[in-house]
């Protein structure tokens, strides 16, 4: 009988399916001017979205995740594309004559009726270039046309990589997340609030961008990413994961550790919230912390061999996590140990900024009327 059982184990063992990311599907800007769908239980290509504006350079998605939103690699021209008939639906450019307006962070309210997007404009005059100051710019999506500025007078000025925005889920307030938090009323553009925490972009962390902040696990209305925050008695600078509450203007955290004193960070929520995923790329070394979102703490932390460059994102099931940037490949690893599985090869090269996992739909995780 013993023989048969092993042979039994082993055709089950045999016949087990690979592991997969779930049901969900992968968006990604290539340099072929397209947005590229990836489907993730068969983990193949199933579209090519072609841009009218040229080569994208940061893709958000919006709230509903119905749409794109998508900033040119020059910086001027904004595109949206529908989710449903994956096709582009309205392309603007706030560049108008001698005047060049460039896009430093963007964001679109929940309805889908206004972007605000911070800019900084180029005068070509006839022997100078005027540069004006950042600006705060509501920009009517239906009617096409500017409706509001503000001049940004927080400091320091915003740069790009250095500034992202989010409306709350009831489109109220637009949240600035800077070398502190910001919070505008998004009707008035008057500043209600500020929190004196810092995204992980100071020296020695290195360029910040959306790898720290994580959404697409998330709750509706919820915010969860990396911060930083001096420890007041011995003056260290650590590491925490942060939730934000878009609607009620709150916030939780817990530290996980110092911060990295080179190098740089990455985050990734997964499915239920269940773990939290921090990336750590310091040159030479690489490791994967897995931290368990209900008791707070780290519970491992796996060093790998990495690529150049990376960022970090969860699959629609938790079980995966997805390692990109910097090339035409995704490596795939297991969730649970940090183990490698495989790698996705495309036939172009990816854009920064512009890695989106798209659930399933899932009626439980909609909004609910307030």
């Amino acid at each position: 009988m013993r023989p048969l059982f092993l042979l039994g184990a082993a055709i089950l063992t045999a016949a087990a399916p690979p592991l997969t990311g779930g049901t969900g599907t992968i968006y990604l800007g290539s340099y072929s001017r397209h947005v590229v769908a990836i489907d993730e239980a068969t983990e193949k290509a199933v579209a090519r979205i072609p841009l009218k504006t040229g080569i994208p350079w940061s893709i958000r998605l919006s709230p509903d995740s119905t749409r794109l939103y998508i900033e040119n690699a020059d910086q001027e021209h904004m595109e949206i594309v529908d989710l449903a008939t994956r096709e582009s639906i309205d392309t603007f450019t706030l560049s108008e004559g001698n005047k060049t307006a460039r896009v430093l962070s963007f964001a679109a309210d929940p309805q889908h009726r206004f972007m605000v997007l911070v800019t900084r404009t180029l005068t070509r005059e006839v022997d100078r270039f005027d540069i004006g100051p950042p600006t705060i710019v509501k920009y009517d999506l239906k009617d096409h046309k500017v409706v509001q500025t503000v001049v940004w007078t927080r400091d320091p000025e915003p740069q790009y990589f250095y500034l992202n925005l989010r409306f709350s889920p009831d489109g109220k307030y637009l949240f600035a997340f800077a070398h502190e938090i910001v919070v505008f009323d998004a009707a008035s553009l008057n500043v209600v609030d500020s929190w004196n925490f810092s995204l992980p972009n100071e020296r020695g962390l290195g360029r910040f961008d959306l790898g720290s902040l994580d959404e697409s696990n998330d709750d509706p209305g919820y915010f969860t990413g990396l911060l930083t925050m001096e420890d007041s008695v011995e003056h260290r600078r650590l590491l925490l994961v942060s939730r934000i509450n878009l609607a009620n203007r709150s916030i939780d955290y817990f530290p996980v550790g110092p911060a990295p004193e080179h190098g740089e960070v990455s985050f990734a929520l997964g499915a239920g919230r269940t773990f939290g995923y921090v990336l750590v790329q310091e040159i030479g070394h690489n490791e994967l912390w897995t931290i368990d979102m209900s008791s707070k703490r780290v519970v491992s932390q796996v060093p790998f061999g990495g690529r150049p460059r990376m960022a970090l994102r969860s699959s629609s099931n938790g079980k995966l996590l997805y390692i990109y940037e910097a090339g035409n490949t995704i490596d795939l690893y297991e969730a649970a140990g940090f183990k490698f599985l495989r790698t996705i090869t495309l036939d172009t090269d990816m854009t920064y900024d512009s890695f989106h996992v798209v659930r399933p739909k899932d009626p439980s995780r909609a909004p609910q009327p307030r």
